[in-house]
């Protein structure tokens, strides 16, 4: 089998959902691996190092992609996301299905480097539902609320670039939705 289908890549705009369809797809289907991003972003509360991010200073996050240890990374707003290497190359080589729940520049790259993998764009139900996701979070101002907003409409322009798309519109149904995708793709 093409190793490049044991890579899934799960993106969308910040509040659409990823994660939490992620979790609840893996609650029901464990052998499914996540991988962990690396960020220099502060740790919110509520999280904890190596099972939500790597947590890392922008000096030391810049020293790994330096090294190659980063697959792919970007920049928004204003701190650095990345995959570390090994994450992936490990979980692939043996075999086992990997997610990365990345954003849409990040998506970009892992496409040229993995250019079979399965790439899946999450849409919320709207825009407005997604402005009140962003706000029900508590942990933003309205200025990083409006900006994230702006990216996500941007972001939401990339759809048709994804391998297929996905509207998170019910959180189980939709988490199933993805793992049968998954499951469809890897057949071939």
């Amino acid at each position: 089998m093409n190793k490049d289908r044991y890579l899934v890549v799960v993106s969308g705009p910040s509040g659409c959902g990823k994660d939490t369809v992620v979790k609840t797809m893996r609650e029901k289907h464990p052998e499914i691996e996540v991988s962990v991003s690396a960020t220099s972003r502060a740790m919110r509360e509520g999280e904890a190092e190596g099972v939500n991010y790597y947590y890392m200073t922008r000096e030391a996050f810049q020293q790994k992609v330096q090294a190659g240890e980063i697959l792919e990374y970007t920049q928004y707003n204003g701190n650095l996301y990345g995959t570390p290497k090994h994450e992936v190359d490990t979980r692939i080589a043996q075999g086992r299905t990997v997610i990365l729940v990345i954003e849409v520049e990040g998506a970009g790259n892992i496409r040229k480097l993995y250019p079979e993998a399965l790439t899946i764009f999450l849409l919320p139900p709207s825009m407005e539902e997604l402005e009140n996701r962003l706000r029900s979070r508590g942990t933003e101002s309205e200025e990083a609320i409006q900006g994230r907003m702006a990216t996500a409409r941007r972001e939401v322009e990339q759809a048709p670039l994804y391998t297929a798309t996905l509207v998170n519109d019910d959180l189980e149904t939709c988490a199933e939705k993805l793992y049968q995708m998954i499951r469809e793709y890897q057949k071939g």
